[in-house]
């Protein structure tokens, strides 16, 4: 139930990442943050459990850190330089500025909060934490582009692609699962940052497509294990099909919307470091191998069944129009390919 004091926090975030958006000035953006982080974290504990406490906690420790390193170092850029704007940071206040964002992003080797949150979390608040609340920080990341360390950036990003394809191989928590997936999503994104900012705007939007389709599916099914995941064909035989499609879409399998990112990134980075696009796609295997232990869950473990049963009962599954176009959106945006091609 949505009740008055939910709707304002939901306001209020929505108004810190505005106000963070429409800002050039550093103090200005660093309030808008400070309003967003402020007003989500009364969503983790939707639920009161000691898990949702201990996720609120970790969340405002690790923002409120990363709030102070940005307010230090473009407070330090200003009485140096005396410039506050966004595109004015200098390269050396760039480096702190850009691993505060990237903490806040959750991405490694500053990952370390981000999947005990979402693991700790409702299905709701993790969907928000891992679309709405990266807004923000990458688009302060996307600004101050030019001035930051490019190898860093691309250091980063493998080391995000790597660790997001290692910690999810021994999951069975599907939103530790899609944590990690998330971890690796982010990689791609900070190595193509320096080259393309469009590319990177393009990979975030089809990212928040793919992640907001899996959670609203983890949600009508009621899922969050691997093993209640093996029964989501018995629940809803169109749902579970949708799942499976979208699974092979987040792994980047051609001709699905996941493949999008990866053959723009590929045919840009080609250009310059064809050993990168090799290294990339290489460490990228690792995630590969547990999204296939998703689908084989799905398609090759079946629940058990009773011998007088042919079939298992199950209710009449609602249909939500904003479920239905977001499983569009994550299956079939490859034909827009050529379109984008032109674009970039």
């Amino acid at each position: 139930m949505v009740t008055p004091t939910r709707l304002f926090f939901i306001f209020s975030m929505i108004l810190g990442t505005m106000i963070t958006l429409v800002s050039n000035h550093w103090f200005m953006a660093w309030i808008g943050l400070e309003i967003n982080t402020l007003a989500f974290i009364p969503l983790i504990i939707l639920k009161h459990h000691p898990r949702a406490i201990e996720a609120a906690t970790k969340y405002f420790l690790t923002q409120a850190a990363a709030s102070a390193v940005i307010l230090f170092s473009t407070f330090m850029n200003a009485l140096t330089h005396g410039e506050w704007d966004i595109s004015s940071l200098s390269p050396s206040m760039a480096i702190p500025v850009s691993l505060a964002l990237c903490m806040k992003l959750g991405i490694a080797p500053l990952h370390f909060w981000y999947t005990d949150i979402l693991q700790g979390i409702p299905l709701v608040s993790g969907l928000v934490l891992s679309t709405w609340q990266k807004i923000a920080p990458l688009a302060l990341l996307i600004q101050i582009s030019n001035s930051t360390n490019l190898m860093l950036m691309i250091s980063m990003g493998m080391l995000s692609i790597m660790v997001g394809g290692w910690g999810g191989i021994n999951q069975v928590q599907l939103r530790k699962i899609l944590a990690y997936s998330s971890i690796a999503h982010m990689g791609w994104m900070l190595i193509i940052l320096n080259f393309n900012m469009h590319l990177t705007l393009i990979t975030f939007i089809i990212y928040l497509t793919l992640t907001s389709a899996l959670f609203l599916n983890m949600m009508m099914l009621n899922m969050t294990t691997l093993t209640q995941f093996s029964t989501a064909w018995s629940k809803s035989p169109t749902l579970a099909l949708t799942t499976l499609l979208m699974i092979l879409s987040t792994a980047g399998m051609p001709p699905l919307t996941g493949f999008i990112p990866k053959l723009l990134i590929s045919l840009e980075l080609v250009k310059t470091s064809p050993l990168l696009v090799g290294t990339l796609f290489f460490i990228s295997l690792l995630s590969m191998y547990f999204y296939l232990r998703l689908i084989y869950t799905i398609i090759l473990t079946v629940s058990p069944l009773t011998p007088p049963h042919t079939s298992i009962w199950r209710p009449a599954q609602k249909f939500l129009p904003l479920v239905a176009l977001m499983n569009v959106l994550a299956i079939m945006l490859f034909s827009l390919t050529p379109t984008i091609l032109s674009t970039t």
